[in-house]
């Protein structure tokens, strides 16, 4: 998105988003056809990227709806790193790597003290995870 205008970003999300929320992949791929069609032109970039990238941002299409849910929703991921950059760009060295790894385990355990919002549908998502993933889902996470 960098190479997209502040103007246009909205816009040029919102017509992406049409692509990796679709429910199959068939709506993704005509999804895809509209955004090159509409957008093509002015940002042949993210177009190469995407068909380029095509079959690795289509892969989650092989789970179910509750599970993709989960996988392309990036919020929580992001805000974890953005709190983490907060910690370490208040000091811009660190005397050794163990000390460092040591800033991030204590501002992890500080961020994820505050994660008390349930994830939404997360018992449709792990009943889900539990079809396709069997027993590498451990009792009690439900």
């Amino acid at each position: 998105m960098k190479y997209v205008t502040y103007k246009e970003q909205k816009a040029v999300m919102a017509d992406l988003k049409k692509v990796y929320q679709a429910l199959t992949l068939e709506e993704a791929e005509f999804a895809f056809e509209e955004f090159k069609e509409k957008w093509g032109k002015k940002h042949p970039i993210i177009i190469k990227s995407w068909e380029n990238n095509w079959l690795e941002l289509t892969a989650y299409f092989e789970y179910p709806y509750e599970i993709r849910k989960m996988i392309y929703t990036t919020n929580i991921i992001e805000g974890y790193h953005r709190q983490l950059r907060k910690v370490t760009k208040t000091k811009t060295a660190y005397p050794t790597d163990d000390a460092l790894k040591k800033i991030i385990y204590l501002a992890t355990e500080s961020i994820s003290k505050k994660w008390t919002m349930p994830i939404r549908e997360w018992r449709n998502c792990i009943s889900q995870l539990a079809i396709y993933f069997g027993d590498r889902i451990q009792p009690g996470i439900a």
